[in-house]
């Protein structure tokens, strides 16, 4: 045996749990307190949407600098930590890593209830930034361990509700706390609950042994690639960069609208924090996590029999997208404009459990941290980084011509992505079999 072997068992099975221990109720409880990690994080995350107005109009600031701490700011430290991170994942105990990012993103949070200024708050978000970083690869490496390969993509569908359930909670806490006791007090009032999550992550879960979901035992035992070995292996795949440009692109139209719908609510239709929040709240929490659930419920029930359709139905799915945004970004009324963001709120997170899933399929069992964070950089640093940033360098520019209705424009301008990232998918289907065939014998050698 290699030392190389010898020390990836060492790894292995330190506070590694057998399989055998882990019961379908266990699994599904561990799912849930993922989620509400998740949740945790989004919350974290979006909150500054819903406070963005407020934000603008005490601290002074244009929607380019806006655009700057709800996209770059964040996005940079949040994807480009993400990938040692995940190689720290691969190799350790990834339930402490997860609570140990719980407890540095939430406690960030509420340091921005505090700041005084455009680079306090860019500072304190940096913060957040590089806590979630350290959240989401470690978590869905856990889950593809606890969860057998035509189970997976459902699993990781209820994991990503956490994104919806996310900003239900951020808009219409943040909403409303925001009316009544000013954006500080939002900060503060979510960042908290994060503390508690991360006691019962760290208490509560056990570490799955890798590749035990999929009846593996040598790969499991073996030692974790370097990161260069995992994104050439991604990289040479055709559907990963397929997957990962139409996700990101996907990423860029969800991470604008999130993020700039408040304010173009409030400029376009002069509607209160707490009525926008409670607005987007309701549709983002049901018609999203019913869209983010679903698809990855159909990718699974279709792709028993044929893989291929894991990226069909997030193709026809995120194709619809555009049309919807369209009429919304036109409408003249707040009513019609909400009812035809229904659909974009359903599909805005549609392409995440597949894209994930198919992303676990494309690689060894111990590069899947390492994997997701690949495809986080990727998707983060273009979706998160630019969607948000682009939206507010746009409302800038149009500004001249269409004064408060600029945003409006802008977010306009934005939708055709939806239908450049239908295309990605579609696309990737052509090579999926082969390269996850790759992929396994790959894993063999």
């Amino acid at each position: 045996m290699t030392d190389r072997a010898s020390a990836g068992i060492a790894v292995q099975g330190a506070g590694a749990i057998p399989a055998a221990d882990f019961t379908p109720a266990y699994r599904n409880y561990a799912l849930m307190v993922l989620m509400f990690a998740y949740t945790a994080n989004y919350v974290d995350r979006q909150i500054l949407a819903i406070l963005m107005q407020p934000i603008k109009l005490e601290l002074g600031l244009s929607d380019t600098q806006l655009g700057f701490l709800s996209g770059l700011t964040f996005a940079i430290f949040y994807a480009t930590l993400g990938v040692p991170i995940a190689m720290w994942a691969d190799r350790s105990n990834r339930r402490n890593i997860i609570s140990w990012a719980l407890t540095i993103f939430s406690g960030m949070t509420v340091v921005c209830g505090f700041v005084t200024s455009f680079a306090q708050l860019a500072l304190a978000r940096i913060g957040v930034g590089i806590g979630e970083a350290g959240a989401s690869p470690p978590a869905h490496s856990m889950i593809s361990d606890m969860f057998p390969p035509e189970k997976r993509a459902s699993a990781l569908g209820i994991y990503s509700l956490g994104i919806n359930l996310g900003i239900l909670i951020g808009f219409l806490v943040g909403g409303w706390i925001t009316q009544w006791y000013g954006w500080r007090a939002a900060f503060m009032v979510v960042g908290a609950p994060g503390l508690i999550i991360a006691a019962l992550v760290r208490f509560t879960l056990k570490e799955p042994r890798r590749g035990q979901a999929d009846g593996l035992t040598s790969q499991g035992a073996a030692a974790a690639p370097r990161i260069g070995e995992v994104f050439s292996l991604l990289w040479s795949q055709k559907s990963f960069r397929h997957i990962s440009f139409g996700a990101a692109l996907a990423a860029i139209g969800g991470y604008a609208g999130v993020n700039w719908l408040p304010a173009f609510l409030a400029r376009s239709f002069a509607m209160s924090s707490g009525e926008i929040g409670t607005s987007l709240a309701l549709i983002i929490g049901f018609a999203g996590g019913a869209g983010t659930f679903l698809t990855g419920y159909l990718a699974d029930r279709y792709g028993k029999r044929d893989i291929r359709w894991n990226v069909w139905v997030v193709a026809i799915v995120g194709a619809f997208c555009f049309p919807f945004s369209v009429a919304m970004y036109l409408s003249g009324d707040k009513v019609m404009a909400l009812a035809f963001f229904v659909y974009p709120a359903f599909a805005g997170a549609a392409y995440v459990a597949p894209a994930l899933a198919m992303t676990q399929a494309l690689v060894t069992v111990r590069m899947r941290a390492q994997a997701s964070a690949v495809l986080f950089l990727i998707l983060n640093l273009i979706g998160m980084g630019l969607g948000p940033q682009l939206a507010g360098v746009l409302s800038d520019l149009y500004n001249p011509a269409y004064g408060d209705e600029s945003l409006r424009y802008s977010l306009l301008t934005i939708s055709v992505v939806w239908l450049w990232a239908a295309l990605h998918f579609v696309l990737a289907a052509r090579t999926l079999k082969e390269d996850i065939e790759r992929a396994r014998q790959h894993g063999l050698k």
